[in-house]
């Protein structure tokens, strides 16, 4: 007897690496509903295969999610059972899936969360930063400035912070990272995680992205990228800092106090000279 409801939306989630992180419950939903909605059919295909799932495929991405979500919620209105995948992970997290739900929610259908990997809290669980507390911030924007806008945003976050990043981006994000948050901010690149070449790497900022940017390698693969929140020692050191800066400043240029504060204090040069 199937155990899978019909007209209800069923959001599964896949490995992101190895192919047997994929739970009992997932697989025999996956081979019980009517139809499976992937981010990428032929990406999907292998897995399902491996795993003796024969259920039809339809595509939902990001670039048809909106013309075919009316579709699929009709479909599940008229009892039909649905299945929402992604590439790999948890679906919605950075990943098509977003619309789908809220509209099938909107039209009364159940929505029922099949769990499993997500590759922002699998690097959590062993970058041994804090993890009582964090924020999830996806993708960077893909251009310097934009990204440096945002991470300055972020600069004064408490709290551990996740991001991911492309390979071919990931030494760029990393020197923005130093260039906004200082040498010193833990940071750890969890890379291919679960997979063949998987690597975790926790540094100071400073020295990871100088490890990253010599080491093709480590431009490699998937990559999640966490860097700990500010804490109360920095904002002390800051304090101390300003607090030197201004007595400089009556005698020296500002750029020079704020040299001269920073390597007194270790508080970063960029904020001193900021607070000008």
């Amino acid at each position: 007897m199937s155990s899978v409801q019909s007209g209800c939306l069923w959001v599964v989630a896949t490995p992101i690496g190895h192919r047997d992180d994929f739970s009992a419950r997932a697989i025999a939903t996956l081979r019980e509903v009517a139809v499976i909605a992937a981010e990428d059919t032929r990406h999907s295909k292998p897995l399902l295969l491996h795993h003796n799932i024969a259920t039809p495929l339809i595509a939902l991405h990001e670039h048809n999610e909106r013309e075919v979500v009316e579709g699929i919620v009709r479909r599940l209105r008229g009892g039909e059972s649905v299945a929402l995948i992604s590439d790999a992970g948890t679906p919605l997290i950075s990943d098509p899936g977003f619309r789908l739900v809220r509209a099938a929610r909107a039209a009364g259908v159940r929505c029922a969360p099949v769990p499993g990997a997500c590759a922002a809290i699998a690097a959590l669980s062993v970058a041994g930063l804090p993890s009582d507390r964090f924020v999830f911030e996806g993708f960077l924007p893909p251009k310097s400035a934009a990204r440096r806008a945002r991470l300055q945003e972020l600069a004064g976050e408490p709290r551990t912070l996740i991001f991911y990043e492309s390979s071919h981006r990931v030494a760029e994000s990393l020197a923005d990272m130093r260039s906004v948050f200082g040498d010193e901010r833990e940071a750890v690149l969890a890379r291919e995680l679960t997979k063949l070449f998987e690597t975790v790497i926790g540094e100071p900022l400073g020295q990871l992205a100088e490890r990253v940017a010599g080491d093709p390698d480590q431009q490699r693969g998937e990559c999640v990228l966490l860097v700990a929140g500010r804490g109360e020692e920095a904002d002390a050191k800051l304090a101390e800092g300003q607090r030197v800066f201004a007595v400089l400043r009556e005698e020296l240029p500002p750029a020079k106090a704020a040299k001269l504060a920073a390597a007194i204090t270790g508080a970063p040069r960029k904020e001193l000279y900021r607070s000008e």
